[in-house]
């Protein structure tokens, strides 16, 4: 990278390497070969029950040998020269690099040793040693032998390289793909206060940062989310004759720094477009460390290694899809790695030397693991440990075995008993949620690879931004329907007005709620603005360039009440399905500034973030009238339909919108059939009514005349026009039916996409046939239906 990647304006600390040779001449001088050999020979390499002292034996050896007088006069040199470019003393990091190491099949992660805040010529020749003393670790001897190498023919090379001062600012890692699901348009960056290698360990719970590369390229700002970690310690150098023997600690990081973001958002957008470039130069997925200086501020790239998990795997449509079927008492949850559901044994420990107590199968719980765990983490069903972020060493390193973990869960090793029976659910994408007890679930294959793809657009509704990036991967024209009712509710939790008329709040313990959820935002406006618009930028990044249709909030006022302070601007209404919902609610004085945050999350995605696939949909517009009052509204917030190709949608779900569709025509650009509240509102049918719920049929003839109505109107205005719900999944006879009214696009939940899909092509087929059946051939050779 120093060599091809600096004149890129990369910022790569100086450095030097020893050669492999090197490492060969070492081994050849010291006569080790027959010796180490001789040692493999009575390797246990069934049950590696005497890994320990092999290893142990094999590193004295090598600690006790001499480095050959030519190697050490060529680390001498090259180090003065390092030395020489600066005017103060430097330290430096002194690096093992194995030829067998970071390929794209063997990552060999952690199984060498790094040493850190090295300075001076005799600790860096004892350093050098220490390296190569390091390939023969237990774990790495293990990993060889598991992946098929043969252990003298892996050599090894030492780099030494200028230490960038982390410890007085921050660093961490960065993947070019998202290291869950595998997508491709994301940067991941995470970091902590302090060296980096609490992040690497997963020491610490770090800050998330997501990037989106194709609006990044642009010069937008393509940060689409943001997420705060606990950052509980710091690691930092110690003082001469601190800590005798360790060049390094932890310390714990001040409150305040805890609850502060470790980069300014130019500073992720920079090591963003750095790690671009990489990849560019690497041609494939990469996985990279950065360091920012506390005395320059400055930020260095200081190593980068192909990703092994995701790169390794081919674009299958075959999806494994988990579901709870219920619900135990939840005892722990943190970041979840591995998208299913397992139930196993707990077994608590704190160090690799009881990995004797470890049965196959069980659940290794512990504060923390280190690569010295990996010779027996093959034996685990799933990890769970007290620290750590998704780039951790557990987190790689589940990947790698295909097993679930749960990292950064805080306090697993308090919680959880050994020996206790456990469900571990990471099936959502991002979560990872441990249940007491072993639970029931339900196992899917979606095979979408005999699909062909329909003339009718098939969408998705979705609502939980967590799983965007795994949904993308399903066979889809965009989202259909985004309902933001999710994020609020799950996410954000705070009724907007009471962010809106914070100091008017009558309701302490409210306030209380909201001073806690709020307090790292520039204010509580912000935080509600913040956080809608990084959901919906995720789903329209995970789906881009496709369209996705997000529904402006559509709670009814019994809904919104239950909103963190919403009691206290939410009217008690009889019927609340038919009252002060959807888009009555956005020009009223009792919500338009409410309405207006939403508005300025959707402004920011769309014309900040560059994700201009966003179009806007308006639930429950009763009249036309209500409609222009609605767009005006969004023009005065800065969301002015057709500025920056913005689309405005309105919901087709109540009968005033099909009997008066050409004219809602004129004023948007496009229809979504809400079929529930049609089907409602057509038979006089309340939802919320178990007594006549019998009665509720999407299939009867009325709502379907209305539908045929509307998609006509449609047709004839020239005005896209879909349909979200079940219905079309459930019965094949109604996706026939919306089939043969020429409707363009349908939006399934993602569970139902499969038979949507399937039931779609049927209808197809079915009405290909028919027209084939009805065209004949005239004696002139014309063709007529």
């Amino acid at each position: 990278m120093f060599h091809h990647l600096s004149s890129l304006q990369i910022n790569i600390p100086d450095g030097f390497a020893t050669t492999a040779w090197a490492y060969q001449l070492f081994l050849e001088e010291n006569g080790l070969i027959p010796e180490i050999e001789g040692l493999l020979k009575d390797l246990d390499t069934q049950e590696f029950s005497n890994l320990p002292a092999i290893g142990h034996q094999i590193r004295t050896l090598l600690l006790q040998s001499h480095l050959p007088e030519e190697v050490v006069q060529a680390i001498k040199v090259s180090y003065g020269k390092l030395c020489a470019q600066y005017d103060l003393p430097i330290q430096v990091a002194v690096r093992s690099s194995a030829t067998a190491e970071d390929l794209p099949s063997a990552s060999f992660a952690g199984q060498h040793e790094s040493y850190l805040n090295v300075s001076g010529e005799a600790d860096v020749l004892a350093a050098c040693l220490q390296c190569y003393a390091s390939l023969f670790t237990d774990r790495a001897i293990k990993y060889r032998h598991d992946h098929g190498f043969e252990h003298l023919k892996v050599y090894l090379s030492v780099g030494i390289q200028k230490m960038v001062r982390s410890d007085l600012a921050s660093a961490g890692v960065c993947f070019t793909i998202d290291p869950e699901s595998g997508f491709e348009k994301v940067v991941l960056v995470t970091g902590s206060w302090g060296l980096g290698e609490n992040v690497v360990q997963g020491a610490v719970n770090p800050d998330e940062f997501c990037v989106f590369k194709p609006t990044l390229r642009e010069g937008k700002n393509a940060i689409i989310n943001k997420k705060l970690g606990s950052k509980a310690h710091t690691m930092v150098y110690t003082n001469p004759g601190e800590q005798e023997g360790r060049r390094i600690m932890n310390v714990e990081t001040p409150l305040a720094q805890r609850e502060r973001y470790i980069l300014e958002n130019a500073e992720i957008t920079q090591i963003a477009n750095w790690a671009l470039k990489i990849e560019e130069h690497y041609g494939q997925p990469m996985d990279i460390e950065w360091a920012k200086d506390g005395v320059t501020g400055e930020i260095s790239i200081v190593q980068a290694r192909p990703e092994t998990v995701h790169s390794q795997q081919g674009n299958a449509l075959k999806v494994h899809t988990y579901t709870l079927l219920e619900k135990g008492p939840l005892l722990v949850s943190g970041k979840g790695i591995g998208q299913r559901i397992i139930s196993g044994v707990a077994r608590i420990l704190d160090s690799p030397k009881d990995a004797a107590l470890l049965q196959p199968g069980e659940i290794l719980v512990t504060d923390i693991t280190t690569p010295d765990w990996d010779p027996i983490l093959k034996k685990v069903s799933a990890i769970i440990t007290n620290k750590g972020g998704r780039t951790s060493h557990a987190a790689i390193v589940a990947r790698e075995m295909g097993a679930l973990a749960v990292v950064g869960s805080g306090n697993a090793t308090e919680v959880l008993q050994d020996g206790q029976l456990l469900t571990i659910s990471c099936a959502d994408g991002q979560n990872g949620l441990v249940y007491a007890g072993k639970l029931a679930w339900k196992e899917e294959e979606l095979d979408f690879s005999h699909l062909a793809k329909p003339k009718t657009q098939t969408m998705l509704i979705l609502g939980d931004p967590d799983k965007a990036f795994q949904y993308a991967a399903y066979p889809n024209d965009g989202v259909g329907l985004m309902r933001l009712e999710f994020v609020i509710n799950d996410s954000i939790q705070i009724h907007p007005m009471a962010l809106v008329k914070y100091h008017e709040l009558q309701d302490e313990n409210a306030k209380a709620l909201i001073d806690q959820l709020t307090h790292h935002h520039r204010n509580k406006e912000d935080y509600f603005v913040e956080k809608l618009a990084q959901s919906v930028a995720t789903i329209a990044a995970a789906f881009y360039p496709k369209d996705v249709i997000v529904r402006m909030s559509d709670f009814k006022t019994n809904e919104y009440a239950n909103l963190i302070g919403g009691r206290e601007f939410e009217p008690v209404e009889e019927n609340p399905m038919l009252g002060f919902r959807g888009a009555s609610r956005y020009y009223n004085s009792r919500y338009r500034e409410g309405f207006g945050l939403e508005c300025r999350a959707m402004k920011m995605v769309r014309d900040d973030m560059g994700l201009t696939n966003v179009k806007v949909m308006i639930p429950f517009c009763r009249t036309v009238a209500e409609g222009e009052k609605v767009l005006q509204m969004m023009a005065d917030y800065g969301l002015q339909r057709g500025h920056n190709g913005l689309e405005v949608y309105v919901m087709a779900e109540i009968p005033s919108n099909v009997l008066l569709a050409r004219e809602f025509a004129q004023h948007f650009d496009g229809f979504s059939i809400g079929s529930n509240d049609l089907t409602q509102l057509t038979l006089g049918i309340d939802r919320d009514s178990s007594i006549v719920s019998d009665l509720f049929d999407e299939n009867n003839e009325a709502p379907k005349a209305m539908i045929s109505m509307v998609i006509k109107a449609a047709r004839e205005t020239n005005t896209k026009i879909g349909l979200c719900g079940q219905a079309p999944s459930d019965f094949p006879q109604f996706a026939s039916f919306l089939v043969e009214e020429g409707i363009d696009s349908i939006s399934f939940n993602p569970d139902a996409l499969l038979k949507g899909i399937e039931n779609i092509l049927a209808a197809e087929e079915s009405r290909q046939s028919r027209f084939t059946e009805q065209v004949r051939e005239e004696p002139d050779g014309r063709v007529l239906a």
